[in-house]
């Protein structure tokens, strides 16, 4: 099935969650297990990527060894243009809007636009917006952060993103970051576009994920709290339950 039409259809009825996993982070077949504790718990979907330059050859295999362990389907989050998988459902196509290197505004699209044209992999178009404190993702990505509560410039550049045309709006503060974007730009975001808007980083318990799906996020994702928890499965199960 088409992934986008899958996630529209649960927005019809419900939140979304997705796991992310990062290939750099464990090796290939412990990423295969922390998906099958994600699947256990509830998510709905895999991302696949990082912040960092991983090789198509991890991801391949890392892609092979978590379809092994469940049926959900897989979306490359994908940090350059090498991040591609023939085994992937479906790839974000998206622009670091607020990078200020212009690979990843618009060059790592270029890069991979043919590849990804020949392997037949779908894309979803998405604008990618990196909030304070950025972390990993927020220096390599050479973005001009966005203040965590900086309605007015979030709100910019949300209504620009759906103006380009743009299936899906992501808000980011970062991998491992201590906090999600602020809740009151959530909102505002929120009640400004009609296309789905996903937040992720700094969701790390209950408690914040339900902040955040209650100030109006579609989807949220979490990936530290999965890779670095000592009960992955425990920790994914109490966030998804605030859904």
């Amino acid at each position: 099935m088409n992934v986008y039409r899958n996630i529209m259809s649960i927005l019809k009825y419900k939140k979304v969650h997705m796991t992310l996993i990062d290939p750099a982070a464990q090796s290939p077949e412990k990423s295969g297990d922390l998906a099958e504790k994600a699947d256990r718990a509830g998510t709905d979907f895999f991302l696949i990527g990082g912040s960092t330059d991983i090789n198509s050859h991890l991801m391949d295999i890392t892609i092979e060894k978590i379809r092994a362990k469940t049926e959900k389907q897989i979306i490359i989050f994908p940090g350059s243009r090498t991040m591609i998988s023939r085994y992937a459902d479906a790839i974000y196509y998206m622009m670091l809007m607020n990078s200020t290197n212009i690979d990843y505004i618009v060059g790592h699209q270029i890069g991979s636009a043919s590849v990804l044209k020949k392997l037949g992999i779908e894309t979803i178009p998405m604008g990618y917006l990196v909030f304070e404190p950025g972390m990993t993702v927020g220096r390599v990505g050479n973005a001009k952060l966005i203040g965590r509560e900086d309605e007015n410039t979030a709100l910019s550049y949300a209504v620009a993103a759906e103006f380009f045309g743009f299936k899906l709006l992501y808000l980011e503060a970062g991998s491992g970051a201590p906090e999600p974007v602020g809740c009151n730009v959530i909102t505002r975001i929120k009640e400004a576009v009609n296309i789905p808007v996903i937040v992720g980083g700094g969701i790390r318990d209950y408690e914040k994920a339900r902040s955040v799906l209650d100030a109006g996020a579609d989807i949220i994702v979490t990936g530290t709290v999965v890779e670095k928890h000592e009960n992955p499965y425990s920790a994914l199960k109490d966030i998804i339950n605030a859904i």
